[in-house]
């Protein structure tokens, strides 16, 4: 047999042997979701009922879940009208506008670093700076609000890839064409960095949604057991409500159980509110192209 064929089916058979090893690696992460979540959700379906989700805690192990659900959709909700807007423009003036210099390096050096800052120390930040020095109190305004400055930086670095992605040559087109440099970013760049932003946004709401250190600090108990009023009243949550009944209520099956519970519910929510937003960024591609 010629050598050159030898060779040649030894490196197929060694391109066919990584292929199977890097798709058992891919496979991993998706049988750790598959695992954790069929997990929870046999633990937990035994708590799920009208009256667990739709009544307010008490005694810590009694009573449902209502007021911890939308107070963690308040407290997304108030997060991400924060975080949202102010790192869209912060990643336009980094990608569009901001020159390749020290002060932009340090800029994103800094928004790296604020990435990396462990989240009981943005929520002793936020105690300090708004509960109390500002005196918002422990309210949902101060939980949405911490949880801001901690998702914030994932909205700005996953936004300005997004932007650098768009090809250069739509912009010199748009230019071309003699818009302005507003509404080339604006009507061009804008319009096809959306989908990557998007993902960017939900990577943020995913890990505001679980966070436990910064809403215990700053929103409330999570024991609620009413609905906020206002944006200056304390807010239960979910994250804080499964850790209470966990580390409290650690020796009771029925503690177990309800936390499992609220569990599914928190996975539950998050998994909605992806598959939502990726029905319509992919929507959204379809259309634009």
């Amino acid at each position: 047999m010629d050598i050159t064929a030898i060779m040649g089916n030894n490196e197929r058979r060694k391109e066919r042997i990584l292929v199977r090893i890097t798709l058992s690696l891919a496979l991993i992460p998706a049988a750790i979701l598959i695992i954790i979540f069929s997990y929870v959700a046999i633990n937990g379906m035994s708590a799920i009922n009208p009256d667990f989700l739709l009544s307010p805690p008490h005694m810590l192990v009694e009573g449902g879940i209502f007021p911890q659900i939308i107070g963690s959709l308040c407290l997304a909700c108030v997060c991400l009208l924060f975080a949202v807007p102010l790192g869209v423009c912060s990643a336009i003036y980094l990608a569009e506008y901001a020159p390749e210099n020290k002060l932009t390096s340090a800029i994103r050096f800094l928004v790296e670093c604020l990435a990396g800052i462990p989240s009981i120390v943005i929520g002793l930040f936020g105690l300090i700076l708004l509960v109390h020095y500002m005196h918002f109190g422990v309210s949902l305004l101060s939980g949405g609000l911490s949880l801001g400055f901690m998702i914030l930086p994932w909205t700005i670095r996953a936004s300005e890839e997004a932007l650098r992605s768009v090809p250069r040559s739509l912009r010199e087109a748009s230019l071309a064409l003699g818009a302005t440099k507003l509404q080339t970013v604006r009507e061009v760049v804008l319009r096809n960095a959306f989908p990557g932003m998007i993902t960017g946004v939900l990577l943020g709401l995913g890990k505001a949604l679980g966070e436990t250190a910064v809403v215990l600090l700053t929103a409330g108990s999570g024991l609620e057991s009413f609905l906020p009023r206002s944006i200056f009243d304390p807010v239960g949550s979910l994250p804080v409500y499964i850790y209470m009944v966990s580390t409290q209520g650690r020796h009771s099956s029925t503690a177990f159980s309800k936390a499992s519970g609220a569990s599914f519910v928190l996975l539950t929510m998050f998994l909605i509110v992806t598959v939502s937003a990726l029905i319509l960024r992919n929507r959204y591609i379809r259309k634009i192209m």
